[in-house]
């Protein structure tokens, strides 16, 4: 790769990077103003998914909820997202993972209205298995897309080679959707900690497509991270504002299809080591309670089993961020010795 084209990339990069930083910032008081007049109040959840009272989580969070502290800010970096990528277009590169944008933030928009304007007993919002299949629809989609047209079936393994899977690409790709953006939802429970994970990890996808001569598609994953720069100033402890789900669903969603388009789909763990364990430690904890009828965890997902045995929110969510940056290098340091780049 020229010195000159990486230079160009960069540049446009940081540039498209700083745009959405400003643009964020720009709506955020129009989304403040519009949020506490119409009085956005994210409801407290009294019921887990498997039905129990949700009583560690609710003496963890009592104050939060009493603050009336408004949701559906990702609406703020998705616009600004939006926005922007539409000055970077590419069929190859940016369509598909805007489109899971836009798709993963519809359908936590329509969550989010529903947790706004329902009731709020029991768990407040879509239910689970309706958000399962929204997405699952969105990633089917977007894997005919990435098949069909794009004709792309192969997965790179690390320091063995490509794999061609065919037709199969477009389920895995399903898969990948689905996992990415529930991880990424799960993970959003602590101020600043969805926000941050995310970002070094579009930080990260960055760096190997930039690496790979894919620079429209690394101007989108510096969009995001810009964007969400803007973001976390407000939603740092204490936060102003929550992302909702239109916010995480539309960054997990769009992170997946980033990690097959960079061909790094099986290095996709690895960068974002946290939102497995996240994702894994409920899974784990409702298995058990629907077989073994005990929990394994105070509460899931862990960063609330780690608050209830007496982390402060803050020091939870700066370690996760720390783990974050030591995984995110770590996966690119096999991108470039694993022969993705």
């Amino acid at each position: 790769m020229e010195i000159t084209h990486l230079t160009h990339g960069l540049t446009n990069s940081f540039i498209l990077s700083l745009a959405a930083f400003l643009l964020a910032m720009f709506l955020t008081p129009v989304y403040t103003f519009v949020a506490y007049r119409y009085k956005f109040w994210k409801k407290q959840r009294t019921n887990s998914t498997t039905g129990e009272a949700l009583t560690v989580f609710n003496k963890l969070h009592a104050n939060k909820f009493m603050r009336n502290i408004p949701t559906m800010a990702g609406l703020i970096f998705v616009i600004a997202i939006t926005i922007v990528t539409l000055f970077n277009l590419d069929r190859g590169q940016t369509w598909l993972p805007l489109a899971a944008l836009i798709g993963g933030g519809l359908v936590g928009l329509l969550d989010d209205i529903i947790n706004i304007r329902g009731s709020g007993k029991g768990v407040a919002g879509l239910r689970s298995n309706i958000k399962f299949a929204m997405i699952s629809v969105i990633g089917l989609a977007l894997g005919w897309y990435f098949f069909t047209k794009l004709g792309v079936d192969v997965i790179h393994v690390p320091f063995v080679g490509n794999w061609t899977l065919g037709w199969l690409i477009v389920p895995l790709f399903a898969f990948v959707v689905v996992a990415t953006g529930n991880a990424v939802n799960i993970s959003d429970g602590l101020d600043g900690l969805a926000g941050g994970l995310v970002s070094i990890s579009y930080g990260a996808f960055g760096v190997i497509a930039l690496l790979q001569g894919q620079f429209i598609l690394a101007g989108f994953c510096f969009t995001v991270v810009g964007a969400l720069l803007s973001y976390l100033w407000f939603n740092i402890f204490p936060a102003r504002f929550f992302m909702g789900d239109v916010g995480s669903f539309a960054l997990g969603t769009s992170l997946g299809v980033v990690a097959i388009l960079t061909n790094t789909l099986l290095l996709l763990p690895i960068i974002g080591l946290m939102f497995v364990i996240e994702a894994g430690s409920s899974l784990i904890q409702i298995f058990s309670k629907k077989v073994f009828k005990r929990k394994i965890f105070i509460s899931a997902p862990i960063h609330h089993h780690l608050e209830a045995s007496g982390w402060p929110e803050t020091k939870v969510t700066m370690r996760f961020w720390v783990v974050a940056c030591v995984t995110a290098f770590i996966g690119v340091f096999m991108a470039l010795a694993g022969g993705n780049i």
